[in-house]
């Protein structure tokens, strides 16, 4: 058969709105299961049709030569074709050869067994077989055309044994009425491969939409920093993300899918609350604390929050459980205070500032007239309190949110030492090797992308600090640069002293929080705050005898002109 036929008459009603498919989609599309069946159902009926011819030739004691080897020729032939279509590459048409080695057979071996045997009317039932195929495996042109021709070969000998006198009249009308009942095979045969074709698309399609959002719910439950994990009534663990096993773990040792919560007993609390909620089927609305012990000893705080959904499998439930680390719930929780705090700090510092310039501007005047000793010492208590009460309010505006980063190509070491010298006149003290400030510098053009008046701020700051708690040796303060790595470079203030108290260590940071009586408690959490918004990092260490703040300071390409002045 000639394959110039347009493509839409030669792709398969299971193809035919698919577009293009591979051969592991069709071998298990209904087409080639479908296929496989009728090839299948053509091996045995030959086998049938040279069964019968065995048994006539038994009963009757009569040889048909032709109708035998007829026969044989198409067990041979069907089996050789079942055996291609279940051995062989799947197929995603049958038009071509392919429809010539089933259906073309069929229509050809039984047109034969048909012409040898002309008074055997019923042997036309042979064509339902092929005009089936045809129209569950191949478009309706073709379908049509198959049975088409059937009909003409049943009409066409009704005719031939008429004329010929070898058969009644009635023939004819009785091929008519089997030729119409192949056409009504074949239309309702084609409509119900289109139906199931449709049927099959539709869910294949919600099948892969199924999966995406499958695929989808596990990315986005393995990414979540909270654990979830789903256990059911005997507390075996079935499913957990990465979070709920990282939480879970204890002793270094990483549990592995699935598990029961009986296996270490640290879990032991948390599988009592699983099996507690089991006979109630119900779980508290605010979740409840359990503590995971190592070695007899409490580990880890979580926040379990759970709900129980049914099982479509068993019948019975699953518990779905949410696990948070307490210790974040309340680093959370301060976080949002904090925030909350520094914009309402960040309001009444804004409502401050004006009134405060006035009594600073106020006490100038009066400071200009005043000539009683004891009135000038009123009004320079006064004057000490504005500028303190002026440098708080410049603290928290410094850290109130809404202020962009501006970055700049900075040369750090002439900044530092720069920087280094204006504190040592401010403070009063001594420059040289008897100084209580010692300065290590590389000698290196060393870059960072910082701002110059925010570096002099965290600076001066940490030197503020380190000069508080120092004692009163020379070098008491000292102040390093080091190359870190491609990234950073660390700029280290330290104080000979003795170590921070580790109750102390947590809080340093933290807004607020001083040790002194007169302290803000601003200083190292403004630092902390500007090395972050340029992409810094700041931590405290003890080193040998040296309090050490470390700064990371992010580095920054060496411009061909800069000016690193502020």
């Amino acid at each position: 058969m000639s394959n110039g036929l347009d493509s839409s008459f030669v792709r398969p009603i299971w193809a035919s709105d698919g577009g293009a498919s591979t051969s592991t989609a069709a071998e298990n599309s209904s087409f080639g299961r479908i296929y496989r069946a009728f090839m299948g159902a053509r091996f045995a009926l030959a086998v049938a049709l040279l069964g019968s011819q065995i048994l006539l030739w038994s009963i009757s004691g009569r040889y048909y030569a032709l109708p035998f080897y007829l026969a044989l020729a198409y067990v041979l032939v069907t089996l050789a074709g079942w055996l291609q279509a279940k051995r062989g590459p799947a197929i995603v048409t049958l038009a071509g050869a392919r429809w010539w080695g089933s259906v073309g057979v069929d229509l050809i071996c039984f047109s034969a067994a048909l012409s040898l045997e002309l008074t055997a009317t019923t042997q036309g039932a042979l064509f339902v077989l092929p005009v089936l195929m045809a129209s569950m495996l191949t478009p309706r042109l073709w379908a049509m055309a198959t049975a088409a021709f059937a009909s003409l070969v049943l009409l066409g000998l009704a005719v031939w044994s008429v004329a010929s006198g070898a058969d009644s009249s009635s023939r004819i009308p009785q091929s008519g009425l089997l030729g119409c009942g192949l056409y009504v095979i074949s239309l309702l045969s084609g409509e119900i491969a289109a139906r199931l074709a449709r049927e099959e698309r539709s869910a294949r399609g919600s099948m892969a939409l199924a999966r995406q959002q499958v695929e989808l719910n596990r990315l986005v439950i393995d990414e979540m920093q909270d654990g979830v994990m789903v256990a059911d009534q005997r507390g075996k663990v079935r499913v957990a993300n990465p979070a709920a096993l990282a939480l879970l773990t204890l002793e270094g040792q990483r549990p592995v899918l699935p598990f029961v919560l009986n296996q270490s007993p640290g879990w032991s609390s948390l599988r009592e609350a699983v099996l507690q909620g089991y006979r109630s089927l119900q779980w508290p609305e605010s979740g409840m604390d359990i503590e995971l012990r190592e070695a007899g000893k409490v580990v880890r705080t979580l926040r379990v929050r759970g709900c129980f959904a049914r099982n479509p499998q068993s019948g019975g439930h699953l518990c779905v459980m949410f696990l948070e680390d307490s210790r974040q719930l309340q680093a959370r929780s301060r976080q949002e205070k904090l925030v909350a705090m520094g914009r309402m700090s960040a309001g009444i510092a804004h409502e401050i500032r004006n009134p405060l310039a006035a009594i600073a501007q106020a006490s100038d005047l009066l400071a200009e007239e005043v000539q009683d000793p004891r009135h000038q010492r009123l009004l320079g208590m006064v004057q000490t309190n504005v500028t303190r009460l002026k440098r708080i309010v410049d603290d928290v505006m410094e850290v109130a949110p809404g202020h962009a980063p501006q970055p700049q190509s900075l040369l750090l070491e002439p900044l530092v030492e720069d920087f280094c010298e204006d504190w040592l006149r401010t403070q009063g003290l001594a420059s040289g090797a008897q100084s209580r400030l010692h300065l290590e510098l590389t000698g290196l053009p060393l870059w960072i992308s910082f701002d110059a008046e925010h570096l002099r701020r965290v600076l001066v700051n940490l030197l503020d600090n380190a000069l508080r708690h120092a004692n009163n040796e020379p070098g008491a303060v000292r102040v390093q640069l080091q190359p870190r790595d491609e990234r950073f470079l660390v700029l280290v203030v330290g104080n000979m002293a003795p170590p921070i108290a580790a109750e102390v260590e947590p809080h340093l940071f933290e807004p607020f929080f001083s040790t002194r009586s007169r302290g803000t408690g601003l200083g190292l959490y403004i630092c902390r705050e500007l090395c972050e918004r340029y992409g810094g990092r700041i931590f405290y260490r003890y080193s040998g005898d040296y309090n050490e703040f470390c700064v990371l300071l992010p580095r920054a390409p060496a411009p061909g002109i800069a000016n690193n002045k502020p």
